[in-house]
């Protein structure tokens, strides 16, 4: 395993851990590290630095924090090089990256892996219908029951955080 790649996955993770509201210097700072990060695996590709799954899957994630199609399709390619060479894991960055990729275009998502807010409710995004859990399954992706139950935790918890940081609250 490349270890500046694993280094550079964890810093995108950690980062993650207490996501900075959009909009705010902290998010600003967030997407400028991304960026910075995306450059960085973009030169070991280059090099031919990956060459474990592990390497292609942390490669992946990183590319699955970007801002454009083309960041998100590279995340897509990345998991499924992963996957192909073992990675399990990456199962469920390949069926993420395929939704984010969609959502990106204002399509249906094909899996259920992707949430949006409008600031107050938390839901899934739109799903194509035509996919069955049986297939979500095969990507380690939860049922669609499952990712809706999950989007009303999501809405609890954000409230649940918006009301600690109120003064009077």
């Amino acid at each position: 395993m490349h270890k500046e790649l694993q280094s550079l996955f964890e810093t995108d993770q950690a980062e993650r851990k207490q996501h900075p509201e959009f909009g705010t210097p902290a998010y600003k700072q967030l997407r400028e590290n991304d960026a910075k990060r995306r450059q960085r695996v973009t030169e070991l590709i280059a090099q031919g630095a990956l060459q474990a799954p592990e390497d292609f899957y942390h490669a992946a994630m990183i590319f699955q924090h970007g801002e454009t199609l083309d960041d998100i399709w590279q995340a897509h390619e990345l998991a499924q090089k992963s996957a192909s060479r073992g990675f399990a894991r990456a199962r469920w960055l390949i069926a993420a990256s395929l939704d984010r990729w969609l959502m990106y275009q204002g399509k249906p998502q094909k899996y259920g892996t992707q949430f949006t807010s409008n600031g107050t409710r938390y839901r899934l995004w739109d799903v194509d219908p035509a996919t069955t859990d049986a297939e979500r399954q095969e990507y380690n992706v939860p049922s669609l029951q499952q990712q809706y139950e999950r989007a009303e935790r999501l809405t609890r918890e954000e409230k649940q955080h918006q009301s600690r940081k109120r003064p009077d609250g």
